[in-house]
């Protein structure tokens, strides 16, 4: 499967949500094949949600291509999984700082998994994100800084969630990173209620604290 396939799996033209799907990871697909270092890919059990809810959209925010593998779990409960992966890949003969290669397979071995699935044009989306998008710790000059960050508008706004009949918005990570908690206390300001899971706790309610400037990318 090539990634232009996999991209109309994953976006599938005039559905509900796919407009926020991100292009980058699946235009280098083609060129990079990373199966064997995604061997154990599979979709996972889940139980801090066990059931479709229209008014309530997922953000799972987890390292690499768990989210990939989750957003499928997801998918089979009736949620339109929407990747927002949006990182480059290094250049020839260096080294990046973040994985996003992985993120171009992974995709593709979940495209085969998605097709299987019969999923609403109308249901709730769950958005896609690598935690490790945030790692810049760049020790040697010859590193690739490929990471990056998610913005306001890599994302619905809030009147587009309420227009759509969602009121509440799961995060499933290990923590609201900065970037992320941005766009969330944009989102409560506006209504919709946040709730945090770490993948194991049911979700509770948070109140998202405004970022600090200086902090906020």
């Amino acid at each position: 499967m090539i990634g232009r396939e996999a991209y109309k799996i994953w976006a599938p033209y005039g559905v509900k949500w796919t407009d926020w799907v991100r292009p980058v990871p699946f235009i280098s697909a083609d060129a990079l094949i990373c199966a064997e270092r995604i061997y154990s890919f599979k979709v996972p059990v889940i139980d801090y949600i066990n059931k479709k809810h229209d008014d309530t959209a997922v953000i799972v925010d987890t390292p690499g291509y768990e989210a990939i593998e989750e957003g499928l779990a997801l998918a089979r409960f009736g949620y339109r999984p929407i990747p927002l992966y949006n990182g480059t890949t290094e250049q020839n003969n260096s080294i990046g700082l973040v994985d996003n290669s992985i993120i171009a397979t992974a995709l593709r071995f979940g495209a085969a998994e998605l097709a299987k699935l019969e999923i609403p044009d109308d249901a709730p989306p769950a958005f896609l994100l690598d935690s490790n998008r945030l790692h810049r710790y760049k020790m040697d000059i010859s590193l690739f800084d490929n990471s990056w960050d998610i913005y306001p508008q890599d994302m619905p706004s809030a009147g587009y969630f309420i227009n759509n009949r969602i009121k509440n918005i799961i995060i499933r990570s290990e923590k609201i990173h900065i970037d992320l908690s941005k766009i969330l206390f944009g989102y409560q300001t506006k209504g919709l209620k946040i709730f945090f899971t770490n993948g194991y706790d049911s979700p509770k309610r948070v109140s998202v604290k405004k970022p600090k400037k200086d902090r906020l990318f």
